[in-house]
């Protein structure tokens, strides 16, 4: 398949958005990870405050319920001045249902399953029509601050690592092993989606686009393992510029660090999020100056008491922390962009 070709990056202002964007070039924006980036916050379910540990689970002691500790409908509920439907940056309408943007469309990968449409809720783990991933802060975040429209292309497995699935050509060069199957078929993927945009998305039948930026959130597979975090740093790198050279010069790349258990993470783990922390880090990566942000989510921790699970490895599913850190590399993102 011939693919189009990409148009430069170009730096874009933070515009109010226009009534009618059809003439311009669409935003493209690239998210790619591991699990977390498939997406576990949980919208509607929540963790029950009288929920006993110790005691049986069942109908009278559910650990989950409709709108409990740590969902999104919880933090939707608690801030409608900011996120309700006459709020800052709302995510429900009138009825109380979620927004699906019109002009934020989405093609996501996630585990396997392929879908797309306007940006909401279930474009994550396969089947759960409530879940979500980074994507959605990301999508309205960016989506609120730019005139043109926006397509997300989404591509993302669970319990997958840097140094293997999705290990970088430059890393191979240098240090080794096979350029990662999902190194691969991200690249493919995007690539097969631009060429056959107005197929996938007839909206956008003849727009020209540009290739803005890229959002990585992946980590956990490479802190299971003292060789792969020792090598995290060098591929991130690596990975960076390999990505730029298949789209574009100088892309704007966002991480979200690897902030699993906030302050109290050490050992390993703590070594993937300093390397990923390094990357913008102007002293050591010169190149990546005013082009490379990492948005911390030690802060956005929250323990399993105020959320609906206790899966360190999923952030315990808490609604409020994938909204956060997707936002958070949206944010990031924007302000490379100007």
């Amino acid at each position: 398949m011939k693919y189009l070709l990409l148009t430069a990056l170009l730096l874009a202002p933070t515009l109010a958005r226009c009534a009618d964007t059809n003439t311009q070039t669409l935003k493209v924006f690239i998210l790619a990870g591991q699990s977390n980036m498939v997406g576990h916050g949980k919208a509607e379910e929540g963790r029950n405050p009288k929920f006993d540990p110790k005691a049986p689970k069942g109908k009278d002691n559910a650990q989950e319920i409709p709108g409990g500790l740590g969902s999104l409908r919880t933090m939707v509920n608690e801030s409608p001045a900011k996120f309700g439907a006459k709020g800052a940056t709302p995510l429900v309408d009138d009825s109380g249902q979620w927004l699906v943007r019109k002009d934020v469309k989405i093609y996501a990968f996630c585990n396997g399953k392929t879908s797309k449409g306007g940006l909401g809720l279930g474009y994550a783990e396969p089947g759960a029509k409530t879940w979500f991933g980074p994507e959605f802060g990301f999508g309205h975040a960016v989506g609120n601050a730019l005139a043109e429209d926006v397509l997300i292309i989404k591509v993302s497995t669970g319990g997958t690592s840097l140094a293997i699935d999705w290990r970088p050509p430059g890393a191979v060069a240098k240090r080794g092993g096979d350029v990662g199957g999902r190194y691969t078929h991200m690249v493919t993927t995007v690539k097969d989606v631009l060429a056959i945009l107005g197929t996938e998305f007839p909206e956008f039948a003849g727009r020209s686009y540009q290739v803005a930026g890229f959002g990585w959130h992946q980590g956990w597979q490479d802190g299971c393992d003292a060789k792969m975090a020792a090598e995290y740093e060098a591929n991130m790198a690596d990975f960076i510029k390999d990505v730029r050279k298949e789209f574009s010069p100088g892309l704007a790349f966002v991480i979200a660090n690897s902030g699993f258990f906030g302050d109290k993470q050490n050992g390993i783990r703590a070594d993937v999020r300093l390397a990923q922390d390094a990357m913008a880090d102007a002293g050591k990566y010169p190149q990546f100056k005013g082009n490379v942000a990492v948005v911390d989510t030690r802060p956005m921790w929250r323990d399993e008491t105020v959320s609906p699970s206790n899966f360190g490895f999923h952030w315990n599913h808490n609604g409020y922390t994938h909204y956060e850190m997707g936002a958070g590399m949206g944010e990031a993102m924007l302000k490379l962009l100007k």
